[in-house]
């Protein structure tokens, strides 16, 4: 009789053993044909219900159940965080279910660093090499008249990322610096265009950041006694007196609040010499003298 018993444990152990890994086989373990190397977007507000569907359908998991079970254990639905994950291979539908609700992307970000004073033209070229899904006309179509209103900065995407993103980003970005200044560039007695149109020509003119307090000064002079600016960045101010109508290039904070904050000097002209420094005139005369010792 103790025999029976004893085999009867065995027994039973056993058939509860075979029922985990059954169970692990069949609802844990990740599909034979989970799609190792697949990037997977989860957008903002997507119910549990849909992701598991969605998961399930793409082979990433085999029960539905079991993945929703583990979420919810995770902190629930409230805290699956959208964006784009790369399950690099095959995984448990408990640590696919971990990633989703701890935001492990396991997604090297792109890092893109777009220069002060760099022009849309410019900005798309640098882009192009680092994103991957740039789509160059539709960034041309999205930055229509937006010259000057596309913050330089370093922004980092995912591989999934495109041009509407980059575009996102940096208007937001625009408005997050610019905005704590709109009150006092209304102060100034000028508006947010002229300050922006400025700083964006200071940008292109400015070699050092001490040049761009004096360059502004020079360049509102100008326009204050009825003076042609007369920029190199912007042919056109040869011909035609006062701001161009829109920025030439998108400014940094440094150019904004040089714009601002113009360095008063006695100076009314300046040139790039080739010596890579700016020379500074009062008089005309002076700036020919300049102009026969640094460019020569």
């Amino acid at each position: 009789m103790e025999n029976f018993y004893i085999k009867s444990s065995v027994s039973f152990i056993a058939g509860i053993i075979l029922i985990i890994f059954l169970g692990y086989l069949f609802f844990i373990q990740a599909p034979k044909d989970f799609q190792v190397g697949i990037i997977v977007n989860i957008p903002e507000g997507t119910s549990l219900q849909k992701i598991s569907h969605d998961f399930k359908d793409g082979n990433l998991i085999r029960s539905r159940i079991m993945f929703e079970a583990f979420v919810i254990s995770y902190g629930g639905e409230k805290r699956i965080l959208p964006g784009d994950y790369l399950f690099e291979k095959k995984l448990s539908v408990e640590e696919v279910a971990r990633r989703i609700s701890t935001g492990k992307r396991n997604l090297a970000p792109i890092k893109l660093t777009i220069p002060e004073g760099y022009n849309i033209r410019e900005i798309i070229e640098i882009s192009s090499i680092k994103i991957q899904n740039f789509n160059r006309e539709n960034f041309l179509t999205l930055t229509k008249d937006k010259e000057g209103y596309l913050f330089p900065d370093t922004y980092f995407f995912f591989t999934t990322d495109n041009e509407q993103d980059l575009f996102d980003i940096m208007i937001d970005n625009y408005e997050k610096k610019v905005s704590p200044l709109r009150t006092k560039i209304i102060s100034l007695g000028k508006t947010e265009k002229e300050i922006i149109i400025m700083a964006s020509i200071i940008e292109r003119e400015a070699i050092g950041d001490i040049d761009r307090g004096y360059i502004s000064g020079i360049l509102w002079n100008r326009l204050k006694i009825g003076m042609a600016l007369q920029v190199d960045a912007a042919p056109l101010t040869y011909k035609v007196k006062g701001l161009p109508e829109s920025p030439i290039s998108n400014p940094g904070l440094l150019a904004i609040n040089a714009s601002m904050y113009p360095q008063s000097s006695p100076y009314l002209f300046y040139l790039h010499g080739k010596d890579g420094k700016i020379h500074y005139a009062k008089t005309f005369d002076e700036h020919r003298q300049n102009k026969l010792k640094y460019l020569k």
